[in-house]
């Protein structure tokens, strides 16, 4: 039997590994948010373009996966080409798409009918070139699964998202499951932002966000706007104007 390495030669591998992927991610594109709140908070002020990233949806949206697929869309809308959305009933209210950015002759519909097949339209999109990203709707994504799309969506430099979307709400605690992803968030419809009195109507929906996981970042949440019809999110009103003092505390260590 081989001798175990002393602690400190572990240690020392440790932060050779942390320094190399640190290095890594600052040289890798990435695609701004447009909120400083946001981006400030992102290795590299935005999301990684060539990597997997999870979006669920909060309390009955871990079900239908409204709000985290419009999340998803208006994060590709930003970006150039088009896009491979694979799913696995057809469901999705495209006209929610058009209004987060991603208008219909802007997305590919690939129709898997379940997760496996889900997993291997997306491993296989991720090596076409040109588009703008691809996404999947999956309840369960293991570690060999994701870390498949992640090894892909760095080859091709191409983002990878993951719609994490349940039968069940029991089942969303899945989502606490480790996988290769580089950020995994949870959307929350909140109230929708009030107009002036004398303005009929509903104002820009809002979302609560919050970031689970990010791959060398901390964790946290936050409350913006929805997307709008070209993907841009925005802080509401009073919150802008805050400072950013009022933020302090609220990022979480993440292990």
């Amino acid at each position: 039997m081989s001798p175990r390495p002393a602690p400190a030669a572990l240690d020392a591998l440790r932060r050779k590994v942390r320094a190399l992927e640190t290095q890594d991610r600052a040289t890798r594109a990435v695609l701004p948010f447009g909120v400083s709140a946001l981006d400030k908070r992102l290795p590299g002020g935005g999301l990684s373009l060539g990597a997997l990233h999870e979006v669920a949806g909060g309390a009955e949206e871990a079900l239908y996966g409204a709000a985290a697929a419009r999340f998803a869309a208006g994060i590709l809308a930003r970006a150039h080409g088009e896009v491979l959305w694979c799913r696995r009933q057809a469901d999705l209210f495209a006209p929610s798409l058009a209004q987060a950015g991603l208008p219909p002759d802007r997305v590919i519909f690939a129709d898997a009918g379940d997760e496996a097949g889900v997993l291997a339209a997306m491993e296989e999109g991720l090596r076409w070139p040109g588009l703008a990203g691809v996404v999947g709707e999956v309840g369960r994504l293991s570690m060999t699964a994701s870390r498949r799309l992640q090894l892909a969506a760095e080859r091709s430099g191409q983002m990878a998202i993951a719609v994490r979307r349940w039968r069940r709400v029991a089942d969303a605690a899945d989502l606490g499951q480790p996988t290769a992803a580089e950020t995994r968030w949870r959307i929350s419809a909140l109230p929708s932002s009030p107009l002036p009195p004398s303005v009929p109507g509903v104002g820009r929906p809002r979302w609560f966000l919050e970031l689970l996981r990010c791959r060398a970042g901390e964790a946290f949440d936050i409350e913006l706007e929805a997307c709008d019809a070209k993907g841009h999110l925005r802080l509401p009103a009073p919150l802008a104007h805050r400072s950013a003092g009022a933020d302090a505390g609220q990022g979480r260590a993440v292990a």
